[in-house]
């Protein structure tokens, strides 16, 4: 089979349309629609429904669509490996995290990378920890700094840091001068929250169902400047990692009790081959921790690739 066929078919499965996926490869929609033809003239079975509003895919067009995408993920990680081979110093990392940890703890650490592997680039994708977990496993990105503490099972993690869930209140509330809450209290509250999916978001959601308790959120967003500043505004309060509020916020975190820590990690696809770009870069955030996190692992318990 034609690689660049699979490549386009695949890219027509995800995306939908045959005008949005011809403008994403960028080649013409007639070319697209020939190479789609021809595909279902070589295998001898009609891959797509083109009569739909929304283009479908038959349920011989899924069964193909599986095993397509594995051939290209062979065939890119086979390309990476004989690049290596031939002593290549340059590569890309597709790198995943949480618009917060990216923020807040990343910008120093990716600088500091960069300097020491000039030639290596790296593609920050901001997202949830769920969509994370499951980028991961699709293969769109190399590595994703998620949950350590419980992973998917095909994802293969090693730990990090160690930070803690806290809620967030303007200096001047009534709970401003308490020690530690409870999640009982939190949620009776009016709220500013991370959208689902967010692990800022999976403690307060998870007591609210298991309590029955109606959560009153006034405002949902995963702009932390945003959030902070909102619950500055006195619009509700929220949860944040106690770090990311500083002096020059007006704001007070309180701890929970009891405790909801946090295990951050770096994780990628278990059986997935992992390019010496990657392998440098896990190695590299392992060793160069900034001022002040709570290492997750002794420094003799550190994994390396080394």
């Amino acid at each position: 089979m034609d690689i660049k066929r699979l490549k386009y078919f695949c890219a027509l499965a995800q995306i939908g349309n045959f005008t949005h996926t011809a403008t994403h490869l960028g080649i013409a929609q007639p070319a697209l629609s020939m190479a789609i033809k021809k595909l279902e003239e070589e295998v001898g079975l009609k891959l797509v429904n083109r009569a739909e509003r929304k283009m479908t895919l038959t349920s011989d067009g899924e069964v193909l669509l599986r095993h397509a995408q594995r051939i290209l993920n062979t065939v890119s990680e086979a390309e990476l490996e004989i690049q290596e081979l031939k002593g290549f110093e340059t590569g890309t990392i597709q790198f995943g995290a949480s618009s917060m940890l990216s923020s807040y703890y990343l910008p120093e650490m990716l600088a500091s990378f960069k300097k020491q592997y000039p030639k290596v680039r790296v593609n920050l994708i901001e997202a949830g920890t769920a969509s994370l977990q499951q980028m991961l496993l699709e293969g769109e990105l190399d590595i994703a700094l998620i949950r350590s503490d419980r992973p998917h099972e095909q994802i293969r993690c090693v730990e990090l840091f160690q930070e803690e869930v806290a809620a967030c209140v303007p200096q001047d509330h009534p709970l401003s001068q308490q020690q530690e809450i409870t999640l009982e209290t939190f949620c009776r509250e009016p709220l500013v929250l991370y959208r689902e999916g967010y692990f800022l978001r999976e403690a307060v959601s998870k007591y609210s169902r298991q309590h029955h308790i109606k959560l009153d959120i006034r405002f949902e967003t995963n702009l932390i400047d945003l959030l902070k500043s909102l619950v500055e505004n006195e619009v509700g309060i929220s949860t944040v990692l106690s770090r990311i509020v500083t002096e020059k916020d007006k704001l007070t975190t309180i701890p929970f009790t009891p405790r909801i820590p946090l295990y951050i990690g770096l994780g990628w696809k278990k059986n997935h081959y992992l390019s010496k770009a990657s392998r440098a870069f896990v190695d590299f955030m392992q060793n160069n921790l900034p001022e002040g996190l709570d290492l997750a692992l002794p420094v003799n318990q550190i994994e390396t690739f080394s």
